[in-house]
């Protein structure tokens, strides 16, 4: 049995066959197309079967760095090295000292041990 995500996959595959092929086919015999009824004129198939492509893809393009633009400029800076490194050292500093703390209280007694 095929699960949902592997005939999802398949059909995404067939399809982006299908239309690579009918892509080369148009591109470089482009008088099938004026054969079937569908244009009149090859050199305009032949701009527009490359133009499309080229508006989609950089257009797709201008998309992720606007988008990449715009997460750096919502994106707050972050700490300086030497800030974290001085709150490390802090920290470090704290549970050792909450180390020797502990080690110095004398261990009360419980009423079992009297």
């Amino acid at each position: 049995m095929v699960s949902k995500d592997q005939s999802i996959g398949g059909i995404i595959f067939v399809v982006c066959v299908v239309i690579a092929i009918l892509y080369v086919i148009t591109l470089f015999y482009p008088q099938w197309m004026v054969g079937l009824g569908l244009a009149k004129d090859t050199s305009a198939i032949q701009f527009w079967i490359v133009a499309i492509p080229v508006f989609i893809a950089f257009v797709a393009v201008m998309f992720i760095g606007a988008w990449i633009g715009w997460t750096m400029a919502t994106t707050p800076p972050p700490k300086p090295i030497e800030e974290i490194t001085s709150e490390i050292e802090e920290e470090k500093k704290e549970e050792t000292a909450e180390e020797t703390a502990e080690e110095k209280k004398p261990e009360k007694k419980t009423k079992s041990e009297k």
